[in-house]
């Protein structure tokens, strides 16, 4: 607590700690990492790689557009792959669903989960609105460099508040976290003073935190994919009101009785681990070769090195035995019925039960048509699920973020295939030499599956130098990605 606290007093306090401590980071600290720059360039690829992607969903297509059809804004932000020109909040809202929509984009696990990448949608949308409207008036454009310094900021507040604070276990789920980075990090785009990102901080913790019960069961649903686009949309509206003068509110995480701490987080304090720089975005970990809750990554490479093996013995299984982390037990251990694309691309069961059959997963693969296939369910039923000490201690020990998990087959003729088991997915750094190619494929493929053949080709030369990147200017970029 920053000063002692007296209930009957109206006098206002100094605000927290930790309001301080990340508005000094987003307004002062440089980021002079070179693993830092290189992985938010590869980040970027990859979010909008995924982006395009969604728009083949119409459950997605749907959530996309102005929020009153019609509206359309001469210098609003685009929305990739599509002709949209929307006012900064509703862009954040679109960006942010396309990215988040196939739970495709980069992870981050600790003691409590979530997508970094999802701050993308408010920052692309607030770079490309401001830029739009300083060069109508004659001022110059922000360029990509500062797009990228805001992703690796936006990372680093959500994942170094991830790593001690589980939201989850009080039922609150970690777009929240989205919602106090990109509010950080936006206002401060906007031309926020640290007063105002100190003021903007304090609103994000005021509005609470959305409750997790759309992530399980019994109600899993769609809102999770598009949970962290709302928390980018009230961010860019927060920061947008701080400067239009609006007060913040000090002591917003720890007044006794009132403030966050005590309404949401049972009395415990949010703590920083560590010092904020750029360790997060240096080890984010990428989802660059299917789509599945990161908690079941390795568990469905496993199933894949055993389909050869067991591609025409599904009807002679007996037994499937998986282990994972205590954290893929309470998160994607699911039994009976499915009832939708979400609940499907969180269970642990029907991932590995795909691997096994199909020996590839895909968005496609959580669709209804694929479902229906009556060998899941049933080589579902058959699967027991389990936590390994040794893969949670791994998950948690910060000097190597392993997400673990095992899988063994057995026959009714009392036979059974090796137990198979990988500590890292290829998204992880430790497989960045394996995994950047792979990347590198999955956005090829996204730009070229969406534009003419001349659009995709700017679009990767664009990419294809860093440096290149880092000096285009927002509306020059973002121009790029709009659907002629």
């Amino acid at each position: 607590m920053s000063e002692e606290f007296d209930s009957h007093s109206a006098r206002r306090l100094q605000p927290d700690e930790l309001l301080q401590t990340l508005a000094d980071y987003v307004c002062d600290h440089p980021i002079d990492s070179k693993v830092a720059w290189q992985t938010a360039h590869w980040c970027l690829k990859d979010s909008l790689a995924c982006a395009l992607f969604a728009l083949k969903f119409p459950e997605c297509v749907k959530l996309l557009g102005p929020l009153v059809p019609g509206l359309d804004l001469e210098h609003g932000a685009r929305v990739p792959g599509t002709p949209y020109r929307l006012d900064p909040a509703q862009a954040a809202f679109n960006i942010g669903t396309q990215i988040r929509y196939l739970d495709f984009n980069d992870t981050w696990l600790a003691a409590e989960w979530g997508h970094p990448s999802d701050n993308i949608g408010a920052i692309l949308a607030v770079a490309d609105w401001r830029s739009r409207v300083d060069r109508a008036a004659g001022r110059s454009p922000m360029s990509m460099a500062e797009v990228l310094e805001a992703m690796i900021k936006a990372h680093e507040i959500q994942g170094v508040l991830a790593l001690k604070n589980a939201f989850n276990r009080v039922g609150l789920d970690h777009v929240l976290l989205v919602r106090v980075s990109s509010t950080a990090v936006v206002t401060r785009m906007l031309g926020g003073s640290r007063e105002d990102v100190v003021n903007a901080l304090s609103q994000a913790w005021v509005d609470g935190g959305a409750l997790r019960t759309y992530r399980h069961a019994p109600n899993t649903g769609p809102r999770k994919s598009w949970a962290a686009a709302d928390a980018c949309r009230r961010a860019v509206q927060l920061a947008l009101l701080t400067l239009k003068g609006e007060i913040g509110y000090p002591t917003a995480l720890t007044a006794r009785n009132w403030g966050f701490q005590d309404v949401l987080f049972g009395g415990r304090e949010v703590v920083l681990e560590r010092e904020l720089g750029s360790y997060v975005m240096e080890n984010i970990l990428f989802k660059i070769a299917f789509p599945a809750e990161f908690h079941a990554q390795t568990a469905v490479e496993c199933a894949f090195q055993l389909h050869p093996e067991v591609a025409d013995r599904i009807d002679q299984i007996e037994h499937v035995e998986i282990e994972t982390q205590e954290a893929g037990v309470r998160i994607i251990d699911k039994t009976g019925p499915l009832n939708n694309y979400a609940d499907r691309d969180h269970c642990l069961q029907y991932m590995v039960a795909i691997g096994l059959i199909f020996g590839e997963l895909s968005a496609e693969s959580y669709s209804d048509q694929t479902a229906a296939d009556p060998r899941i369910d049933a080589l579902r039923d058959k699967m027991t699920v389990r936590e390994n000490p040794h893969f949670t201690e791994e998950y948690f020990d910060p000097d190597k973020r392993a997400i673990g998990n095992s899988v063994q087959v057995f026959f009714a003729d009392g036979s059974s295939t090796e137990k198979v088991s990988i500590d890292f997915p290829v998204g992880h750094r430790r497989r960045r030499e394996e995994g950047i190619p792979l990347l590198d494929g999955k956005f090829e493929r996204a730009v070229s599956g969406h534009f003419s053949v001349r659009q995709a080709g700017r679009i990767v030369e664009c990419f294809g130098d860093p440096e290149l990147l880092k000096t285009t200017s927002v509306p020059e970029f973002t121009s790029l990605w709009a659907q002629q």
